[in-house]
């Protein structure tokens, strides 16, 4: 009994002695405290702010009328579940032929509502409720559409890009 004391104190103390040394060793590469290097500013994750304006860069672009400007911020195997279309858009050039169609109703976006999850440095995911004020082409008439919207991002090559964009008619109150 007393061998398997023995034994057992001496596991203790090698992995005290091991946690010891690996804590020295974290303390010492780890840099200072308040400085942070170039790859750990690149691996912070975003804030919320950041990635509510991805948004507002995507609404300015619908500004534009420039579909190629709209797609351009989707990833190159983005999928598209748009709003005013059954397709489902699983490429840049279905993309681009969605957007040729939408813009011309002169859309313009704002969020009523928005939720957003920063998962990581590189995804998040911005879900909620926006209301979109369209202009028909031929009569000039205005309309609002309220939708609802689902925006995955994930930053690739430095850059943020939508890489799953949902948007639906928001359903009538049941």
């Amino acid at each position: 009994m007393q061998r398997h004391i023995r034994t057992r104190a001496a596991i203790v103390t090698v992995a005290l002695v091991a946690a010891g040394a690996v804590t020295v060793g974290v303390s010492q590469a780890a840099p200072e405290h308040g400085s942070k290097s170039a790859a750990d500013r690149a691996a912070a994750k975003p804030t919320k702010k950041q990635i509510a304006a991805l948004f507002d860069g995507w609404n300015k672009a619908l500004q534009t009328g420039d579909s190629k400007k709209v797609a351009a911020r989707y990833a190159s195997d983005a999928v598209l579940l748009p709003t005013a279309s059954p397709q489902i858009r699983t490429n840049h050039a279905e993309i681009v032929d969605y957007f040729d169609h939408f813009l011309l109703n002169k859309p313009k976006g704002e969020k009523i509502r928005s939720v957003i999850n920063v998962l990581d440095s590189n995804s998040a995911i911005d879900a909620g409720l926006y209301v979109f004020q369209l202009t028909d082409p031929k009569t000039g008439e205005k309309r609002d559409v309220e939708a609802r919207y689902t925006y995955e991002y994930e930053k690739r090559g430095g850059k943020w890009l939508i890489v799953n964009h949902h948007s639906s008619v928001l359903p009538a109150a049941s």
